[in-house]
């Protein structure tokens, strides 16, 4: 029998039509299960990303800080330069958000000796301040101050912390805490001779500080110059906690129990550290996030950079996570870390060539360390 040829049109028409749309369907049922993995993966972990390119007026940084600003943006600060300890550094900063930064921007630049550690502050009224050191030496460096009621759009002029000082008052690295009495209190540190740490207290809002005696460190369980650049948590009313960088191999410990005014003699903990900078935050619920390098070596390798959690205010650490890894030499370091809700946000020195920034929340950091354990276990 003859098929006419306008049937036999319309059969191999509807016989393209049903491939497409088959075809269709099966690509719309793989790229769905495409995307349902993709965002598995994403939910368990935020990739890293650069806050600047390749395209920048320094060709080194180090020492990020951060803070998150009430319309949900990140203001971050580093030091740039030449390089580290050179009189061509200043104090740069960027703004925005994951995928959409702003050019990084000198905003402090006071004379020409190297600019070193920035620290931001929000306060309770949006004013954010900008701590940071000058000084030609670590072990005579000044601490700097300018401050901004715009979101870091504009900046004041700078005036030193306290006039005259030489070696550092007010926060070295880390960010400095506001205490449930209303008291601010910032880790600090010295590097004249010994490596000697102690907290400075404002109780005016940083108009006045007034620093403690250096700690008592015990030297039977951490060997080397010492201890420095505190991160600091209050537990509760009146009871604040200190990890600290040592070269000893370890992180070390202090505690207080009168609102930061004693401190217990600094101790060794189970933490590894490679004389390294660390960070941690405190989140609403009592759970610890240290960002550290998991190396027990004195000025051992900085890479991994790692997340760990802890649910009884540091006795124990568990949930491990690693958010930058590399070779032994790379350099993921002085991670500064900052908590919102139940989520951190963390940005990093990646080889002293970018700040990297990366976040996620308590679910998905144990998500990520659990899949991770169970990987190791196969």
């Amino acid at each position: 029998m003859r098929i006419p040829k306008n049937l036999c049109a319309g059969l191999l028409t509807g016989l393209l039509l049903s491939s497409v749309m088959l075809t269709s369907c099966n690509s719309k049922s793989s790229d769905k299960a495409d995307n349902e993995n993709k965002e598995l993966k994403d939910s368990l972990a935020s990739d890293k990303e650069f806050v600047f390119g390749d395209k920048r007026d320094f060709a080194q940084c180090h020492a990020s800080t951060l803070v998150r600003l009430d319309n949900g943006q990140y203001l971050i600060a580093w030091f740039g330069g030449t390089e580290e300890k050179n009189p061509d550094v200043g104090i740069w900063v960027s703004k925005g958000q994951p995928g959409n930064w702003s050019a990084p921007k000198e905003v402090a630049k006071i004379r020409e000796d190297a600019h070193w550690n920035p620290v931001l502050q929000k306060t309770s009224d949006g004013k954010i301040i900008l701590y940071f050191k000058v000084g030609k030496e670590i072990a005579h460096w000044e601490t700097w101050v300018k401050t901004s009621t715009d979101n870091g759009e504009t900046w004041s002029d700078a005036y030193e912390l306290v006039k005259g000082d030489k070696g550092g008052r007010g926060p070295v690295k880390d960010k400095l805490i506001e205490l449930s009495n209303g008291d601010w209190l910032a880790g600090a540190s010295n590097e004249v001779n010994r490596w000697e740490v102690f907290v400075d207290r404002s109780t005016d809002k940083g108009k006045t500080w007034k620093a403690s005696p250096y700690f008592k460190i015990d030297t039977t369980e951490i060997k080397g110059k010492g201890a420095i650049q505190p991160t600091l948590w209050e537990s509760k009313p009146g009871t604040v906690h200190m990890l600290v960088r040592t070269t000893g191999g370890v992180i070390g410990r202090s505690d207080s129990f009168d609102n930061g005014k004693t401190w217990s003699t600094i101790k060794k903990t189970s933490l590894p550290n490679p004389n390294s900078g660390i960070d941690l935050a405190k989140l609403p619920d009592g759970t610890l996030v240290l960002a550290y390098n998991p190396n027990d070596k004195d000025w051992g390798s900085r890479s991994p950079l790692s997340l760990i959690m802890s649910y009884d205010n540091g006795q124990n650490w568990t949930d491990r996570i690693d958010i930058a890894t590399g070779k032994k030499e790379d350099e993921y370091s002085y991670p500064a870390i900052i908590s919102f809700g139940d989520s951190v946000a963390v940005t990093y020195t990646f080889n002293r060539r970018k700040i990297a920034f990366w976040s996620g929340s308590k679910k998905e950091i144990i998500e990520l360390a659990a899949k991770n354990k169970t990987k190791a276990a196969q």
